[in-house]
């Protein structure tokens, strides 16, 4: 995925709230929109070295959108509408291998009381046993060189979960793919310490035979594509 947009660097000042911070733009003060209510507590604190993207609009309070951080040398996607559109792009162009052989392919599509991100359908009249609901979680928590999710707890996580296994049961195929915003990591896990209601909401899922993935990304200040499988271990 291209960031089409002007991009400029800034020095991280604070968070206003889940969806507001300032940020330090040579010298300035500026309101920056941050796309995740996730915490980020290891990644969004004073004087962190971040990357906005540009996007000018009347509707908009700040044209400033803070998608990138900087850890050590390490540049992290924090942008939570990046992991639904790469995946969707990986699955139309063939480049993630478990997934594969669908042609038709919906966004934002409805089991029971939840949305998943995407479903696909051999044929567009394809059924259940031909069609595949996907939930995709996007991670940018590292420690220790293992991604984990959530960074913080998540009820509406849990029952994606709960309503994937559901769906494997009715006779739909069902995966969640956690999508890791940052290259080099080799492993992913459930966050049990920050949720453990959503760490034994997804085994319960694996359990019953929703298919559970991870794969890490790629990520420049111009671009973020999927990138190679990452293990995943439950325990």
């Amino acid at each position: 995925m291209k960031i089409i947009n002007k991009t400029i660097n800034g020095r991280f000042v604070k968070r206003l709230n889940r969806f507001e911070g300032i940020v330090d733009i040579n010298g300035r003060e500026a309101l920056v929109h941050i796309p995740n209510t996730g915490r980020c507590r290891e990644l969004l604190f004073q004087g962190a070295s971040v990357l906005l993207e540009v996007r000018e609009s009347k509707t908009r309070k700040t044209p400033y959108e803070l998608i990138m951080v900087y850890k050590d040398d390490k540049l992290i996607s924090i942008d939570s509408q990046v992991p639904n559109k790469i995946v969707e792009e990986a699955v139309r162009g063939g480049l993630i291998e478990e997934i594969r052989g669908y042609e038709y392919v919906r966004k934002e599509a409805f089991y029971r009381q939840s949305r998943f991100d995407l479903l696909l359908k051999k044929t567009e009249t394809s059924e259940k046993n031909e069609s595949c609901y996907i939930e995709v979680k996007g991670v940018t928590l590292e420690i220790e060189g293992t991604a984990l999710f959530p960074d913080a707890p998540t009820e509406r996580g849990a029952r994606h979960m709960r309503e994937l296994a559901a769906a494997r049961r009715e006779g739909y195929r069902a995966a969640v793919i956690f999508l890791v915003q940052m290259d080099d990591i080799k492993v992913f896990s459930p966050n049990k310490l920050m949720d453990y209601n959503f760490a034994e909401a997804l085994s319960f899922a694996r359990s019953e035979g929703v298919e559970v993935y991870s794969y890490n990304c790629r990520v420049s200040e111009g671009e973020i594509v999927i990138n190679e499988r990452v293990k995943v271990y439950m325990s």
